[in-house]
């Protein structure tokens, strides 16, 4: 297993406001203990700690203050977004001694489900290990050739490197290939009370003929 090196320096802890300082100059502040040391606060650089946190990396060399230490990444701590490491917990090792560790796990393949109109659901993205510190993997991986519909895949199944053992209880589902159900648009059922359309007819009203004056002979008879 490659160890990368991180240079940092030697910080004195002043609180909040000399972190926002550090985050300034392009630096985050961290932790370095263990191994029945005094803990030192240290420095480190946020785009190498993102970077080589991003391409899974677990065991540093950390370089400060004229010393070297082999350290496990113990604990990368990022902003409200998720977008910036903003704290980092180092924690001393020894190359021959054992620790628990969590690492991705990534599917790869195509299951055999999906030909019969399964998709592929990951339940678990992350396993908890145990070994060696200089055995541990960057990531588990998961073929998925052999999952058929309606199947699942545990913990226990997995095919793990030499000398790991996983952590995470043995029947935890790591992988699920279900038919994918297409659910029927909801009908939208009639308004009570709804007002009905108004029906316009067709043409104009016929008008009432007016009543007729009457002769001008009867209106003579009217007045005698």
């Amino acid at each position: 297993m490659e160890i990368i090196t991180l240079k940092g320096e030697r910080r004195e802890p002043h609180g909040s406001r000399a972190a926002a300082r550090l985050r300034k100059r392009g630096l985050i502040p961290g932790i370095v203990y263990g191994h029945q040391k005094p803990a030192d606060a240290v420095a480190i650089d946020r785009h190498e700690v993102e970077r080589h946190v991003e391409r899974g990396a677990h065991l540093v060399r950390l370089q400060y203050d004229g010393q070297s230490e082999t350290c496990l990444i113990k604990e990368v701590q990022f902003d409200a977004l998720g977008m910036q490491a903003v704290h980092i917990d180092l924690t001393r090792v020894d190359l021959t001694e054992r620790v628990r560790v969590k690492v991705p796990i990534e599917l790869r393949g195509t299951a055999k489900g999906a030909a019969e109109g399964g998709v592929v659901n990951q339940q678990l993205m992350e396993l908890e290990v145990e070994c060696v510190v200089t055995a541990i993997p960057s990531s588990i991986r998961v073929p998925l050739a052999d999952l058929g519909l309606n199947q699942m895949l545990h913990v226990r199944e997995l095919a793990l490197p030499e000398g790991v053992r996983a952590i995470n209880e043995p029947e935890s589902i790591v992988a699920i290939c279900r038919e994918h159900l297409v659910e029927a648009a909801p009908v939208e059922a009639p308004v009570e009370g709804a007002a009905e359309p108004e029906v316009i007819e067709k043409g104009k009203k016929e008008a009432e003929p007016e009543e007729e004056a009457p002769p001008a002979k009867e209106k003579e008879k009217e007045k005698k």
